[in-house]
Parts: structure tokens; sequence; C-alpha cells
């Protein structure tokens, strides 16, 4: 099969299209044929291998993940002799990030545990773009943020991945939702279902008064204190993304802040696959639908990791593997 393969960390040039032996599934695990994949932070992340924190499990000196990516959307080509959930045939998506990652790939073996029947309103395509982003913002809303109905959400960078998943999984869940972006995005963010939009380039959310029940910082680089400050008595901020600067404050910080009054900061760690069969049925009833800035050919998923290392994606950038 051809893969993605990269044998040490440095820049995005490591990443080679090669022909490599197909996986054969074991008792537990499913086969399954890749259509899709897209492009997550910690691809990225994973390739450079920096920080030199994620080496504690990608592996210190090279990687030993060999074949990046973890988001993927196919068909079922075999199933191990103690699957029951799946049958060859069955579309599926899910996150590999658990099982050795292998994503940018034409098959990949994984636990049949880590998938799920796969949207049926959806192609590979567009369902190759749930599994991380939209598990991200559901957990980040409900699990830690603690989401009700009439929460008034600030969600900073809602024009992203996991932005434009958690505008419209807020929504949902029936609160008032703000959102951060740029101008060009509100169009965009408006028809996601965000109830007001504050341009970041002419507005400051920690500056106009606003207080939030919730705030979801997906992206940008600010400080623990501008979260707090635009925090309720009993808010709560959850940080998934944005600049690893931003992303470590809230892993050191945001805890000890906690501590010292009623309002809740801090990060998380998505897990994958919970709730994904739930976020399916949100897409078949119409309650989410992905958002694809551009798809790329499996041959090209350095230039698609370029394109995101840009911070200008509109939504999920998609990978074409068959």
């Amino acid at each position: 099969m051809k893969a993605i393969v990269y044998e040490k960390y440095g820049t995005l040039d490591q990443l080679l299209l090669r022909e490599v032996k197909n996986p054969v599934p074991k008792a537990n695990e499913v086969l399954v044929r890749v259509f899709a994949s897209s492009v997550n932070f910690n691809n990225l992340v994973f390739v450079k291998g920096k920080p030199l924190i994620v080496r504690i499990e990608t592996g210190l000196l090279k990687p030993k993940f060999k074949i990046p990516g973890n988001d993927i959307a196919g068909r079922v080509e075999a199933v191990g002799t103690n699957v029951s959930r799946f049958q060859e045939g069955d579309e599926v998506f899910g996150d590999t990030s658990q099982y050795g990652f292998g994503a940018f790939a034409e098959y990949v073996s994984v636990r049949e545990t880590e998938l799920a029947l796969k949207p049926e309103n959806l192609s590979f395509e567009e369902a190759a773009t749930v599994p991380e982003a939209a598990l991200v913002a559901l957990q980040a809303l409900c699990d830690k943020g603690k989401i009700q109905k009439n929460h008034k959400v600030l969600i900073c960078g809602a024009s992203g991945g996991i932005g434009t998943f958690a505008v419209q999984i807020a929504k949902y869940f029936g609160a008032e939702v703000t959102c951060t972006c740029s101008s060009k995005n509100v169009d965009l963010v408006l028809s996601l279902g965000a109830d007001q939009i504050i341009d970041y380039n002419r507005d400051d959310f920690a500056k106009n008064g606003a207080r939030y029940d919730l705030i979801l910082a997906t992206a940008g680089s600010r400080s623990m204190l501008d979260y707090k400050s635009a925090l309720t008595s009993r808010g709560i901020c959850v940080v998934t993304g944005g600049t690893m600067s931003q992303i470590f404050r809230a892993m050191l910080f945001g805890p000890v802040i906690s501590t010292l009054g009623s309002k809740k900061l801090g990060s998380m760690l998505v897990k994958p696959n919970k709730d994904l069969t739930f976020v399916k049925e949100l897409i078949e009833s119409g309650k989410v639908k992905p958002v694809i800035d551009r798809s790329y050919p499996l041959c090209d998923v350095a230039e698609a990791l370029r394109h995101y290392s840009e911070g200008r994606t509109k939504g999920k950038i998609a990978i074409t593997v068959s």
C-alpha cells in the first residue's frame, strides 16, 4: 500500500510517499481501506518533534509511529475473529491516535472500539474531518465546560477546525454564542449559528466589559488573566488550542488561578472516540455539519500541513487517500 512515512524528526520535507506492507488485522481489529483523512495540530507537532515534551509520547530520538495521521473514514475490508461490531463493507470513521496513528495511508488496522459507523449523509472526505475536532469541541463544552441552556459562551477562534464544530454544538445545547474571528470569516461563523461576532482586529473581548459563563479558546495567544477577566463569577475557561505558549500557560497557570477564586481555567486532553456515535447522530439530524477549507491528495500531505501551519484555515483540511 501507499503511505506517508517519516523516519526522523525535522521539517515537513521528511514526509515521503512510499510503498509499505499492508497491515494484517489481529483478532480484535478491523482492517479499514482509508478513503480520506484530515489534518490536526498533533500531525504537525509530531512530525517536527517540537516542543520536545511531545517526544515522551512519540519517541525520544526518532519517531516510533512511522505513519502519521489519526482521523480516518473508509470501508471495512476485513475483520478479526473476535470482532462483533462490524463486518466487511461497513463504512466507518474514527480516530486512531490511541492505536499507533497511521491514517495517512491506504489501509489501517485498528481496534473495533476506535470506530463508529460513518454518518450516512456525509461523504468520506467530510466524515474524515470529524473525529478529533468535533470531539475536542464537544468534550470541552460539555465535560470540562459544563455548558447549560442559556449560558453565555465565547468561542475564540470560531472559524477554525475545532471552532466551527464548537459553534454548532454550543447552539445545539441552547447557549447564547459569541465568537471571535477576522472580518473575512464573519459570514461563515454566522452561518453556523453564532449570535454575535467580535472582530479580533477591531475589538478586544477582555476589554469590552462583556462576561461569559464559558470561554472556549481554540486559537490565539492570550494570557490566562485576560480570559479570567471576561468570565462571570463562576465561569469556566477551557483552552484547546492556539500558540504553544497559550497552551502551556493554560496547563501551568490555569490550575493555580483556579484555586484563587470561583472562576475555573485550564486545558484538556480529548478522549478519542468517546461520544463519536453521539456526534454522528447530531450530524445525521442536521444539527452539525463539517466545514472543509480545502482538500489535498495523499501525496501532498506536506503541503497540507504547511497550509495548516499558516493559521488561516477555515474549518478543516481534508486528505483524500483513495
